[in-house]
């Protein structure tokens, strides 16, 4: 019996008993199905944080408080005031060929009044460089220059959303608003940026760093500082220099009791692809769970096969089918069955997946659309092994029966 022979045996079979068969294949169908989308929406997810993170920009060095070992302060509760104003300078003064600039800052929420208007923001108090290291526009206005930053000048730009709500369609510009009952004067506005996994600039607002330190905050610490290299390429050695800054400046001699953590955005995103892949990877194993499940009722539909056809395949070894040819024959007929399984799940993974990314696109959400090429040739390769691996025993068991005692058989 020739291969497309066998092929339209199995067909045939699948459509005699429609409803059992439909069950069997249902087990294949969703967990190929799921693999699909667990795979897609990994993917696409991944796409989306990493892009999210290169929107911040893969050339920035990031300087926190606290060390790198142990708990984090922040999750302790605890606030860490290692970090000071001066160290950013002394890294600035140090005037290294590989800096671009350094932003230092520190964060908080207020509420903000103009006239009848008022509205609760995030604020960051930050240095003249603010522009250049988040890599942001003035749409209106200007930006606030050192000499103000120093001299506790009490000046504001507003986020685009923060400038339309609380001043509609007329300019904010030279407007006095008042932050914690002290009035601050509105120099810029920045362009719209929208919003990302770091921060909504549309929707905070940007002040001296020393006014929020000392008139919004009353603390004499900083909460992270940044810093912009000349080329990513020189990353690690940019934050080397930094250490060596900062522990001159805090009196560290030794390594270990660095009261700082330096990390780089590059780096970050090789962390954050690596988890991506794990979870991604865990999510594609449960999924495979219920391959197995059907795998188990594929091996049913075919043992119970090989006892409706047991006259069939007692005349056809009584004609001279060798056992290989029997098994051969089972084995098609059950690769048949998992294969279409198998492209059903597919084309419904594709087609949900691609539900899924219509629905988040209309939620707001700057999501993507990817099918990783090799996930469907995966979910191919796994049905059609199924349909080896469960359908050997029923063919085993077809090829051994005895011939003279299955032509009797009713």
């Amino acid at each position: 019996m020739s291969i497309f022979e066998s092929i339209k045996i199995s067909i045939s079979m699948l459509l005699k008993n429609k409803m059992q068969s439909f069950l069997t294949m249902l087990g294949i169908i969703i967990g190929v199905m799921s693999v699909v989308i667990v795979m897609s929406v990994g993917a696409s997810s991944q796409e989306f944080i990493l892009n999210e993170v290169k929107t911040i920009g893969t050339d920035l060095i990031g300087i926190l408080p606290g060390s790198s070992e142990g708990a984090p302060a922040s999750v302790m509760g605890i606030v860490n005031t290692s970090l000071k104003y001066e160290d950013g300078e002394k890294i600035v003064d140090a005037n290294f060929s590989n800096v671009d600039s350094l932003a230092m800052y520190v964060q908080g929420n207020v509420k903000i009044v103009a006239g009848e208007n008022d509205l609760n923001v995030s604020f960051s108090g930050s240095t003249d460089t603010y522009l250049t290291v988040e890599k942001v526009e003035i749409a209106e206005g200007r930006f606030y220059t050192k000499e103000e930053e120093k001299n506790y000048s009490r000046v504001v730009v507003l986020g685009s959303e923060v400038a339309k709500k609380l001043f509609g369609d007329q300019s904010p510009i030279g407007e006095k608003v008042k932050i914690k009952d002290l009035s601050f004067k509105v120099i810029g506005v920045f362009k719209e940026k929208g919003k990302s996994l770091s921060q909504d600039q549309d929707n905070s607002i940007v002040v001296p760093i020393k006014t929020a330190q000392k008139l919004l905050l009353g603390i004499d610490y900083i909460n992270f500082m940044r810093v912009k290299v000349v080329d990513e390429k020189l990353v690690d050695f940019t934050k080397e220099d930094i250490e060596l800054i900062l522990r001159e400046s805090h009196n560290i001699d030794n390594e270990k009791d660095d009261d700082f953590t330096i990390n780089a955005t590059a780096t970050a995103l090789e962390s954050i692809k690596s988890i991506t892949d794990a979870i991604t990877l865990f999510l594609v194993a449960v999924s495979a769970i219920s391959l197995v499940v059907g795998g188990f009722g594929i091996m049913n539909i075919m043992l119970a096969t090989v006892e409706e056809r047991v006259s069939e395949i007692g005349l056809r070894k009584a004609l001279g089918a060798k056992e290989g040819q029997i098994v051969t024959q089972f084995l098609i007929e059950t690769v048949v069955i998992t294969f279409l399984s198998g492209l059903i799940g597919i084309i419904l993974g594709i087609f949900i997946s691609f539900v899924i990314y219509k629905v988040i696109i209309i939620l707001g959400t700057n999501w993507f659309f990817i099918i990783p090429f090799w996930s469907i040739i995966l979910a191919a390769f796994v049905s059609i092994s199924i349909g080896l691996i469960f359908g050997i025993i029923p063919a085993k068991k077809a090829s051994k029966l005895d011939p003279i005692e299955a032509l009797r058989y009713e």
